[in-house]
């Protein structure tokens, strides 16, 4: 059971340990799944009145990762995300509603390709503790089913035995860690401590 006075308060998604991304059927046999590597976001939980929790996230387009270079080109062509007119995904929430014990339901507008339309997306938290650097995580995971041709992603290829390249239905996935927002400037400090060992170990002289 979470400790629901830890998850209030505001959260910054943690990028390097968050992974958002979608996966789609390929030639009616298989799927392909992908994720954006340029994340930002952050939360409001209040979970005595969800009414006033929210959400603003939003992913660089060019930073899509499918584990293949020519296919993360195409989906960022026009044929699909079009990300040199339209860079970011963004979502940003209405109202989130305590669905279940550590269940959420997530409302809000997502926009891509310049197309908004309201969807809600479930979330479990998964827990909520210091890590071992003394930060204070939280952890959010869910997916959720759309229709890509509802924003504009409507290129496809017809196959020989039928049926298409690509399927119209993709699944979201949310793997989400979040920090809070207290604990960023601690996770800042962190990360800077590491940065001189780095460079002492670039510069320091060969063995023979």
């Amino acid at each position: 059971m979470v400790d629901r006075e830890k998850v209030n308060g505001h959260w910054e998604i943690d990028p390097d340990h968050t992974r958002i991304g979608f996966s789609a059927r390929h030639a009616m046999i298989t799927s392909v799944r992908g994720s954006f590597n340029e994340i930002k976001g952050k939360l409001k939980v209040d979970v005595d009145d969800p009414t006033a929790s929210s959400a603003v996230v939003s992913l660089s387009v060019a930073s899509i990762d499918t584990r293949n270079t020519k296919r993360d080109e195409h989906l960022c062509s026009a044929d699909f995300f079009n990300a040199e007119k339209w860079p970011s995904i963004t979502f940003v929430s209405t109202s989130i509603e305590e669905v279940d014990e550590n269940a959420i339901a997530v409302i809000g507008d997502l926009t891509i390709r310049d197309v908004t339309r309201q969807i809600m997306i479930p979330l479990a938290v998964t827990g909520v503790q210091e890590d071992s650097f003394g930060i204070l995580r939280a952890g959010f995971e869910g997916t959720r089913r759309l229709e890509r041709r509802d924003y504009g992603l409507e290129w496809n290829m017809p196959l020989d035995t039928g049926g298409v390249l690509i399927s119209d239905r993709i699944t979201l996935e949310f793997e989400i860690s979040a920090i809070k927002s207290d604990a960023s400037a601690v996770a800042s400090d962190v990360a800077e401590s590491d940065e001189p060992a780095a460079e002492a170990d670039e510069s320091a002289p060969e063995s023979d």
